[in-house]
């Protein structure tokens, strides 16, 4: 049986570790000359995390994470900055 009400999904106290994580990956990927964009959708998008570099551990951090935590992190990031810009 469906229901017709709006489920909460929280993931909690993990935010800023997905936060930390992508921002570090992301400088990792930008020294190494990728685009850290595309990367990410492509490890988003794929599973495969040859899309993230190993350069200072960027590939093993991100992989310590699911990606739907690293999904919710950035539509996070993404409506936050919108709201800001209502303000």
């Amino acid at each position: 049986m469906v229901s017709d009400e709006t489920m909460m999904f929280r993931f909690g106290a993990d935010e800023n570790k997905a936060e930390v994580i992508i921002r570090e990956a992301c400088e990792a990927m930008e020294e190494k000359g990728y685009n850290p964009i595309n990367q990410l959708v492509g490890y988003l998008l794929s599973g495969d995390p040859a899309y993230v570099t190993s350069y200072k551990e960027a590939r093993s951090k991100v992989r310590k994470l699911e990606r739907d935590e690293l999904l919710e992190e950035l539509v996070h990031f993404y409506v936050e900055a919108h709201r800001e810009k209502k303000a």
